[in-house]
C-alpha cells in the first residue's frame, strides 16, 4: 500500500527570507511554518569570512549542525571547536554557543534543532547583544 504525501515536504532555501539578526544569512527551511512538521526545524546558513552568529543557548532543543564548505569554529560553554567541511556537532540542550567563520571563503552549514520549544519565543535565549537588533526573529511556527 503506497501512503500518499498529504502536504509540502521540499523547499528551497530561496524560498524562504534569510533572517541576519544574530549574524550571517540563516533561512529556516523545514519548520512547522514551511511544512507543518511537529518534531523540529531546520535549514542553511551562510557565513562570510569573520561573520559570526551571536551567543545563545536552546533551553529546549540539540541543534544539530554540519558543516558543508568553510573553515568555522563554536565555541561551547567556553571551549572552542575548529569545524571543517565534512564536520558534524551536536550542541546539547541549554548549552552557550556562539559560531565564527574563521576561515577566508565563505562558509555554509546546515543545521536542526529537536524538539520543539513549548512556545517559538521560548526557543532561543540570547546571551549577547544581536548583531541587528531591529530585525525579527526566524519565523518557525508552531503553538502560538
Amino acid at each position: 500500500m503506497t501512503t500518499a504525501i498529504s502536504r509540502t515536504v521540499k523547499v528551497s532555501s530561496d524560498e524562504v527570507e534569510p533572517n541576519t539578526k544574530r549574524g550571517g544569512d540563516i533561512r529556516v527551511t523545514l519548520s512547522p511554518r514551511t511544512v507543518g512538521c511537529t518534531s523540529g526545524f531546520g535549514g542553511v546558513m551562510t557565513l562570510e569570512p569573520g561573520d559570526w552568529v551571536t551567543e545563545h543557548y536552546h533551553p529546549f532543543s540539540e541543534e544539530f549542525l554540519h558543516v558543508i564548505d568553510g573553515t568555522l569554529e563554536m565555541t561551547l560553554d567556553g571551549r572552542q571547536i575548529a569545524l571543517e567541511a565534512g564536520d558534524s556537532l551536536l550542541v546539547p540542550i541549554g548549552v552557550r554557543h556562539r559560531l565564527v567563520n574563521t576561515g577566508e571563503v565563505t562558509a555554509r552549514a546546515a543545521f536542526h534543532l529537536s524538539p520543539l520549544a513549548p512556545r517559538p519565543e521560548l526557543g532561543h535565549v540570547d546571551t549577547e547583544q544581536a548583531q541587528r537588533p531591529g530585525e525579527a526573529n526566524p519565523d518557525v511556527g508552531g503553538a502560538p
